[in-house]
């Protein structure tokens, strides 16, 4: 059996602790980050892009963020996305089916955990101090904060005529784009892993789990369950997976209550050059969960915050590499919307307060009694199949898994958009007809 550390009797924290708590009543105009100055990150971006939130370490989640606003420079108001956001379970099971960890109700990203910055940890950022989430909080230098090139943003060679001398007149705009990149690393056991958001200058967020460190000595088996790593085919390190979740919380415009959609494109006969293609909305108006097929994707939309063309405001699931892990009815599913509830804290092995049920052990649990969703709570399980290889020795190679909010619809243009292109907002060719009239998806409700 691989060793690994004892959490001890650390105690549960408090649900407003955690994030969990019940949003706040509707302000007109909600204040950026409610926090103080050694809590929160207030960032601008070279594109001009400010993102401004708190941060905390909970004992078990590790890293956790909350009340994130971000502003552009076409919109300098600032405008809130997140209520919280963090990890919510991390599960881990050996393809021999002898070992299983459930990573942070077992044993916790934060606290001891959670590792003191040091090294290349943050080379090119600043490191910020913070408490460390345990039993005997400890001041250390927690979290790693630095604005990093995202590669090209956009770029477009534009052909126009000038109206005075009417000759044709060419524009090339190229961009680069950059991410607000906020990183802490826990170590559990034999493995490392980086908690890491990148929060984009298009209000694009990126919630990724790394991992690296070592591969567990103790974990060898045959051949069909593992990889030989070492001299000839000899020893064979187990396969395992890494069933991560995250729970999202959003409050877009300060709001919360957004409505939940599902939407799917289908074959819908053939064209007079390819086939057609229609795509049907679904309001998710329950509890529920859900797994993607192809051509479907949900979005979260704010109800009251609309952007400068009358349109919600609202963040779409973007979800990448994925392998779910059949062996449990909660790795299973890719999303789960579920009612907001304190005492809905945990993906799996849920820890029950004294004033809590014990019945909710799992999401599978939280959706069961299909409560309507009035603030609903988003649950993403991404998982990672991890077949040893040589190269994981030593140490390990990061290997990453997560998913990206993709903002839609929440500014009326490109946030960052250059000089010259900001008056760009609709139709350009009005009067052309096109092939069929605009629709909305035809819509329905769950």
């Amino acid at each position: 059996m691989t060793y690994r550390k004892s959490a001890g009797a650390a105690a549960i924290l408090a649900a407003a602790a955690l994030g969990l708590a019940a949003p706040a009543p509707a302000l007109a105009a909600p204040e950026p980050a409610p926090c103080g100055t050694a809590a929160m990150v207030k960032e601008t971006l070279p594109n001009g892009t400010t993102w401004q939130l708190c941060w905390r370490v909970n004992d078990r989640a590790g890293l956790v963020l909350t009340n994130a606003f971000v502003s552009t420079k076409r919109q300098p108001e600032p405008v809130q996305v997140l209520n919280s956001i963090r990890l919510a379970q991390l599960n881990v099971p050996y393809d021999t089916g002898d070992t299983e960890y459930n990573d942070l109700t077992s044993y916790g990203f934060g606290s001891y955990d959670m590792e003191t910055l040091t090294g290349d940890d943050c080379k090119g950022g600043s490191v910020r101090t913070g408490s460390d989430g345990g039993e005997d909080p400890q001041q250390r230098g927690l979290l790693c904060v630095s604005a990093e090139p995202a590669g090209l943003a956009n770029r477009l060679h534009d052909y126009d005529y000038d109206p005075e001398t009417g000759e044709e007149k060419e524009t090339v705009y190229s961009q680069q784009g950059h991410d607000l990149v906020l990183r802490t690393i826990s170590k559990v056991g034999w493995y490392e892993y980086v908690s890491e958001y990148r929060l984009g200058d298009t209000g694009q967020i990126s919630a990724r789990l790394g991992a690296t460190g070592d591969l567990a000595p103790g974990e060898y088996s045959e051949a069909d369950r593992g990889w030989p790593i070492g001299k000839q085919a000899r020893d064979y390190a187990s396969m395992h997976y890494h069933s991560a979740f995250w729970r999202v919380d959003f409050n877009i415009g300060g709001k919360g209550g957004e409505t939940v959609e599902q939407f799917d494109t289908k074959l819908d006969g053939q064209g007079t050059m390819a086939a057609k293609l229609t795509t049907t909305k679904k309001t998710i108006a329950k509890e529920g969960n859900f797994t993607k097929v192809d051509r479907r994707w949900w979005r979260l939309a704010s109800k009251t915050s609309l952007n400068a063309d009358g349109h919600q405001r609202s963040y779409e699931l973007g979800l990448g590499a994925d392998d779910p892990y059949e062996g449990h009815p909660e790795t299973q599913p890719d999303v789960t919307f579920t009612q907001a509830d304190l005492c809905e804290k945990w993906a799996s092995d849920n820890l029950s307060d004294p004033e809590c049920p014990l019945d909710k052990k799992t999401l599978i649990d939280f959706a069961s009694d299909k409560q309507k969703l009035a603030d609903p709570v988003m649950w993403v399980r991404v998982g990672f199949h991890h077949v040893p290889r040589d190269e994981d020795q030593s140490p390990m190679p990061m290997h990453w898994q997560g998913f990206d909010l993709l903002p839609r619809d929440f500014t009326a243009i490109n946030p960052i958009a250059p000089d010259g292109r900001e008056n760009v907002n609709g139709n350009p060719y009005p009067n052309e007809p096109s092939a069929e009239p605009s629709a909305e998806p035809s819509a329905s409700q769950d």
